[in-house]
């Protein structure tokens, strides 16, 4: 486990319908690869920036309501995405090559599933998360980052 001092949190948006938190508690080790990523800037923030012992908030998106649903630890650094390389993978990139990656993955484990889901609707009301990315108007990326002190205010509400 990573010192607090020395660990980055995240919030990383998965929609329910694909890959849910409770798709994670039943993988294999409560371990997965977060693939399929394909912006430029979740990407390189995948590739630079996510660091094993780094805690990840797993964020509904695209559900009613949308909501924090647990927590997972990164267990691997970025490594080249392989869905892109697969022809038969919906999210394969023709222009993506093993030997000149475009895309990257990290893998995560599950950490807990929180009691109740945290909603969007409720975020936005609690003192202290005003500055948040999820909470900024036009934020949409699937990687964001999270201040230490607003992972200790959204832990708190659970």
């Amino acid at each position: 486990m990573v010192p607090a001092g020395d660990r980055s949190y995240w919030l990383f948006k998965t929609e329910p319908t694909s890959f849910s938190f409770d798709d994670l508690l039943k993988a294999p080790g409560r371990t997965t690869h977060w693939d399929g990523v394909r912006n430029f800037q979740a990407r390189n923030t995948l590739r630079d920036e996510v660091k094993p012992g780094d805690l990840v908030f797993v964020y509904h998106s695209s559900a009613d309501p949308t909501g924090i649903a647990g927590i997972a630890e990164v267990v691997r650094g970025g490594y080249p995405d392989s869905s892109a390389f697969d022809p038969k993978d919906s999210h394969y990139d023709p222009k993506s090559k093993p030997d000149s990656p475009s895309w990257y993955v990290v893998d995560i484990r599950a950490v807990k599933a929180l009691p109740r889901l945290i909603t969007l609707e409720e975020l936005r009301n609690v003192k202290g998360l005003e500055k948040m990315v999820l909470l900024q108007r036009g934020s949409r990326l699937s990687i964001q980052p999270v201040r230490p002190e607003e992972w200790e205010i959204i832990t708190s509400l659970a």
